[in-house]
């Protein structure tokens, strides 16, 4: 057995709709209506440019096959989502355009600029943009 890749992650929004519109205009995700036996009022994927859901939202309310207590909010032992990604400067400007807070990283050693940034969850996103 061997990892292949992360398929995505799941979070869980307070307000789905505003969750879903972020990840839309802030990453060029498209979103889509989960599939049965979810509905469009619990639960939207947010897919990457290559088809994948990368995202999956579910509202507080939305069924669950493992259920556990979960709630909006600071998100426990999982201390941020990184994306990679292209176009910083667009990114960027995006966020300015959006009065969000967000901050820039730098590691020179291996070409890459970041971008990091919260959610209307509190989830911590981390932008990942290689040079080249």
């Amino acid at each position: 057995m061997t990892v292949e890749r992360l398929d995505h992650v799941n979070i869980i929004a307070q307000d789905l709709a505003v969750t879903a519109r972020f990840y839309a205009e802030l990453l060029d995700l498209e979103i889509r209506d989960a599939p049965p036996p979810l509905t469009p009022d619990n639960a939207q994927w947010a897919y990457d440019r290559n088809g994948q859901a990368v995202v999956h939202i579910n509202s507080v309310d939305c069924p669950r096959t493992f259920p556990r207590d979960v709630a909006p909010g600071p998100t426990g032992s999982i201390h941020h989502i990184a994306f990679r990604c292209e176009g910083f400067d667009a990114m960027e400007q995006r966020l300015q355009a959006r009065g969000a807070e967000y901050s820039v990283n730098t590691v020179n050693a291996i070409g890459l600029s970041q971008i990091f940034t919260l959610d209307p969850n509190g989830v911590l996103l981390e932008l990942n943009f290689f040079a080249g």
